[in-house]
């Protein structure tokens, strides 16, 4: 059974786990490998207790995170952004990516009229599921044409 709840202090080891291990998956070749360490956790246990944060439970384990906060680029007080959405690859195409994209939606649509996600250029897997979630690419780059955004209006 799948659930989503708010994120809490005590989440930061498993969420970390998840993020490095669904980073490590999906950017093959695209973007260096990261590991599990202590400033890791450390810097996630801030930021899970201080944002928007949700964790999706799958059977009484947890297998993604997802993230909202206001734009950081552009800075606009109008839009929102998807911080992070990640699952453990372990968890891929089980239905809690959607599950955790609809309740970061949803908290977006409550706050901003719009709302902005950035990706990797080349991170076609990532931009496909924004795509069928709903966003749409804008045409914006950034880090010399290696990121790109994607647009959501509510």
């Amino acid at each position: 059974m799948l659930s989503i709840r708010r994120a809490s202090v005590e989440d930061a080891p498993r969420v970390v786990q998840i993020y490095v291990d669904s980073w490590n998956a999906g950017f093959v070749g695209l973007m260096q490998r990261l590991v599990v360490d202590e400033a890791r956790v450390a810097r996630w246990a801030v930021d899970l207790t201080t944002g928007s944060w949700w964790v999706a439970e799958y059977d009484g384990t947890l297998a993604g995170l997802v993230g909202v906060c206001p734009s950081r680029d552009p800075i606009d007080p109008r839009l929102g952004e998807l911080d992070t959405i990640a699952v453990d690859p372990a968890y891929w195409r089980a239905g809690v990516g959607t599950a955790l994209m609809q309740t970061a939606l949803e908290a977006l649509a409550a706050d901003y009229p719009e709302a902005i996600v950035w990706t990797l250029a080349n991170y076609e897997q990532g931009q496909r599921f924004y795509e069928a979630t709903g966003w749409t690419a804008d045409g914006r780059t950034r880090d010399r044409g290696r990121q790109v955004s994607y647009r959501r209006r509510f």
